[in-house]
């Protein structure tokens, strides 16, 4: 008996199925990959550990100090004003001498003169006001309750019609150096510390460290929460609180 050929309908229906089934096959295969992708890619994270910050801070207090004063005015002569400037410069001297400041403690900088000239909307016409001359005296001592003292007190210099332009000292640790190792050390113990709370609380436990990077140093006042990315050094007080920090990764177990 002869087989009647198939109708075009079934024959369009044969191969829609056919397409469904190749397409839900290359489908699962496709899952399977990228569940396996994915399933490592938790894996890679989960075996990078934890990374905790560390830190550690400890009170200092500066043992130096730079303290730089200018003496400043103008006179209609130039010659007037340097000679002005330098009786000026004399009368601060003769003040941190008898403060107690020795004379190899100082250090005198060039007189500097520049003129005031006249100016009409914006504009200058030429004309010479007056001339203004300067003269800066550093002074640099480990003295620091001394020179803040004498920081206090420069306002008697000033009621005496000396122009002293003060800026105040500065005050540093020396010892910053020898700090450093002692409170990075400190700030890894710190690190751990917080790893181990943090994976105990999971049932975990920390292993061997993965990595270490070293934040910049925070020379601040006490109790200051002032920082900086770059790392914060105040000079303005004597007494200072001087914190490190530290990025670890560790292992878990």
């Amino acid at each position: 008996m002869s087989q009647l050929p198939e109708s075009p309908i079934i024959t369009i229906e044969r191969r829609k199925a056919v397409t469904v089934i190749v397409a839900a096959v290359i489908l699962a295969i496709a899952l399977g990959g990228g569940l396996t992708k994915v399933g490592s890619g938790f894996a890679a994270r989960s075996a990078n550990g934890i990374t905790v910050t560390g830190s550690a801070k400890v009170a200092a207090v500066a043992d130096n100090a730079v303290w730089t004063l200018s003496v400043a005015l103008s006179a209609p002569k130039v010659a007037d004003a340097v000679t002005r400037v330098g009786a000026g410069v004399d009368s601060l001297t003769k003040y941190l001498s008898d403060g107690g400041i020795p004379a190899e403690a100082l250090t005198l900088g060039p007189v500097s003169t520049y003129a005031n000239e006249e100016y009409l909307n914006g504009n200058s016409t030429g004309r010479i006001l007056s001339y203004r001359a300067s003269r800066d005296v550093t002074i640099r001592s480990t003295d620091v309750q001394l020179i803040s003292k004498l920081s206090q007190g420069i306002g008697t210099l000033l009621q005496s019609g000396v122009p002293v332009n003060n800026y105040g000292p500065q005050y540093y640790v020396s010892t910053l150096a020898d700090l450093r190792p002692q409170l990075l050390g400190e700030a890894m113990q710190d690190a751990k510390v917080r790893a181990e709370a943090l994976t105990k609380a999971v049932g975990g436990s920390v292993g061997a460290v993965m990595s270490v990077k070293s934040g910049p140093f925070q020379v601040t006042t006490p109790d200051s929460t002032m920082t900086s990315d770059m790392g914060a050094y105040d000079t303005s007080s004597i007494d200072k609180t001087i914190t490190s920090t530290v990025s670890v990764t560790f292992k878990t177990n």
